[in-house]
């Protein structure tokens, strides 16, 4: 009989993943990233944290979203809740891979993208190194639990953190904001449509593609840029055209002028020692 192997984070999605019952919207936006990356650049040398691509689509959209609470929010009981606060999570690589953990940044509308660095960062590393007991609980049920039961922990913990706002499984209530945000740019991914989670219960999902040579038209004639894709999947319950098409314009607008974001330094910024990659 073949050996099976599989680890926890396949488990996990071989338990929980299933036919999609809820519609979804899919959302393309290429931009001109050249002013991004000088911004980001600058960033990094005035605050000295490790200011990234993911970074500061994470404080953009954090932005955008406080500009939409429409989609700020999650359903429980057929009916729309509005979060009081603007909280986005990150997936971040653990094991090489082999696992995937979420850091949430709280407030994260009032964050510039260097103060989001430092947050992933800290959360990152906060995982990795053993010490967020809330993910090393998760981590166990996910490995210890056959495989047959997990969908319905899984589910039961969506419930619970999210419908209930209350603590399960390691999880705190509300674990993953209003978004989940993954690059998929670091694996050389250009793009990706990325699935809704069922137990995550969250109403949008970013996928950030990688940076590349693409072509613009600048006062109508075509240039060499670098350029990104991004890709939401949306909720079709929690918004229509007009509500993306909102948050969109925002995006655009941080993107093509990154410095409304905020002031690139904090007055107690320090280094951030940590070379990991967030994914």
């Amino acid at each position: 009989m073949p050996r099976q192997l599989m680890s926890t984070r396949r488990r996990m999605t071989i338990a929980t993943w299933k036919p999609p019952r809820e519609g979804v919207i899919h959302g393309v936006i290429t931009l001109d990233a050249t002013e991004v990356l000088d911004y980001i650049e600058r960033a990094r040398e005035t605050t000295g944290q490790k200011v990234t691509i993911t970074s500061f689509v994470g404080a953009a959209a954090g932005r955008a979203l406080a500009l939409e609470p429409t989609l700020n929010g999650y359903i429980a009981f057929g009916k729309y809740y509005a979060y009081d606060d603007v909280s986005l999570s990150f997936l971040v690589e653990i094991d090489g891979g082999k696992q995937l953990a979420q850091v949430l940044v709280k407030d994260i509308d009032s964050k510039t993208p260097a103060e989001v660095a430092k947050a992933l960062q800290e959360g990152a590393g906060h995982v990795r190194s053993g010490q967020d007991e809330n993910f090393k609980k998760s981590a166990t049920i996910a490995s210890k639990s056959p495989t047959w039961a997990l969908r319905r922990i899984f589910s039961l913990a969506g419930f619970m953190t999210t419908a209930m706002g209350k603590p399960f499984g390691g999880q705190p209530p509300y674990p993953f904001g209003a978004a989940i945000i993954t690059s998929v740019g670091m694996l050389g991914v250009d793009e990706a449509f990325v699935p809704p989670t069922p137990f995550a219960r969250v109403p949008m999902y970013v996928a950030i593609g990688a940076v590349r040579d693409m072509v613009f038209a600048i006062d109508g004639k075509p240039e060499v840029r670098k350029g990104i894709t991004i890709v939401a999947t949306l909720d079709h319950r929690f918004v229509d055209g007009f509500q993306a098409a909102t948050v969109a314009r925002a995006f655009k607008r941080f993107f093509h002028e990154p410095d409304t974001l905020g002031p690139l330094a904090a007055p107690n910024a320090t280094a951030a020692a940590s070379d990991a990659s967030i994914g």
